[in-house]
């Protein structure tokens, strides 16, 4: 007879009660705050007047082109991305709970290598989502098909809503990613390699997002995401294997691939397409922040960071290059260490697992005559 588990108990507000119930804590508080704006809205009329229809989804201001709504960036988009931080949290508990600690149960895996695992599973799914989606509003917005696009008719000051929803579920995930450090017990050791890769996406979407760049950004995130998205599907496959070395290598030249991309398509879009806009100077109210500075800012930015990028990935590929010769080498001397296993001859042939073998194909055995 099988008898369910209990979990243990801990004190409220305790740290471990916190990390096991966090999900159910988020939950609550976006329920209240929910409730909250609810009466709100109806004490004030938000919910009535037609410029605020998206006002808990989307509160931002809405400006109407024909029979297309598009949006832009206003002050609302923190209570936007905080509402959406909530929501990432708790997805974020579902699938560690509901996939990933199911697989950890059946590898077996140490304490080190199921930090990694969870934190490829995490940002697997997420990146996996996120080159969709993103592949889907390249597609439908027109941007691969007339790459001119990027940066024509600048600023893009107006968004609509799926551009304009990418970009602000895109803050809340990175966003959430701080305080996960704290509820995953991340090692001391791994923090600042995971808030450095925080701390460049939060950068990289937030200039996309408030110097109207949304376009290039988005190019750019797809880029970004599918490379990613393929490291950490080797990864994964390395735990379940460590045999499945081969998508390392294709991740290493699609790395190398996105790298590249990235300093043509900036070099392209606003090294020389926007340089040749008419609109040039600096227009904070009509969102137009095509100047040389900010121009040669952004590039250098990105210039660094993919650098940056590339120095690492450049050492990191020497390291197991290195480690790999040495094993190489370490075997070749073990093998040479080896003694030589000698036969012991004797005159008519030599032994052998104590037996005495032939030699040249002729008898060791003296033959028997016949007697006549």
């Amino acid at each position: 007879m099988a008898f369910r588990r209990r979990n243990k108990s801990y004190p409220f507000f305790s740290q471990e009660f916190l990390i096991q119930n966090h999900a159910d804590i988020v939950f609550s508080l976006v329920i209240f705050i929910l409730i909250g704006l609810m009466f709100e809205s109806t004490s004030t009329g938000c919910f009535n007047k037609p410029d605020y229809v998206f006002c808990v989804f989307l509160p931002s201001f809405v400006c109407l082109e024909g029979e297309v709504t598009t949006y832009h960036y206003g002050w609302k988009d923190c209570a936007t991305i905080l509402f959406y931080f909530f929501i990432t949290i708790i997805l974020h508990a579902v699938v560690q709970e509901y996939l990933l600690d199911k697989v950890n149960r059946r590898l077996h895996l140490s304490k080190s290598k199921n930090t990694k695992f969870n934190e490829s599973g995490q940002l697997g799914v997420f990146h996996l989502v996120s080159s969709v989606w993103s592949f889907y509003i390249l597609i439908t917005e027109g941007y691969l098909l007339h790459p001119s696009s990027l940066w024509e008719n600048y600023p893009h000051l107006h968004l609509r809503f799926q551009v304009k929803f990418f970009y602000l579920t895109q803050l809340a995930y990175w966003l959430h990613a701080l305080p996960e450090l704290y509820f995953q017990k991340v090692r001391k050791e791994e923090i600042p390699r995971q808030l450095q890769y925080i701390c460049l996406y939060l950068l990289h979407i937030s200039v996309a997002y408030l110097l109207n760049l949304s376009r290039v950004g988005l190019v750019l995130l797809f880029l970004q995401y599918v490379s990613e998205l393929g490291f950490h599907i080797a990864r994964l496959l390395y735990f379940t294997d460590e045999n499945h070395q081969k998508m390392f290598d294709l991740w290493a030249v699609s790395f190398v691939f996105t790298r590249m991309a990235t300093l043509t398509l900036m070099f392209l879009a606003v090294g020389f397409g926007l340089a040749r806009c008419e609109n040039q100077g600096l227009d904070i109210e009509m969102g137009n922040f095509n100047t040389l500075l900010i121009r040669m800012t952004v590039l250098l930015v990105v210039c660094l960071t993919q650098s940056w990028l590339l120095w690492k990935f450049i050492r990191f590929q020497l390291r197991r290059w290195r480690e790999f010769r040495h094993e190489q080498a370490v075997r070749k001397k073990a093998t040479a260490k080896q003694p030589v296993r000698q036969l012991k001859r004797d005159t008519f042939g030599y032994h052998e697992n104590g037996v005495l073998k032939a030699e040249n194909g002729v008898s060791p055995r003296t033959k028997k005559l016949k007697s006549p």
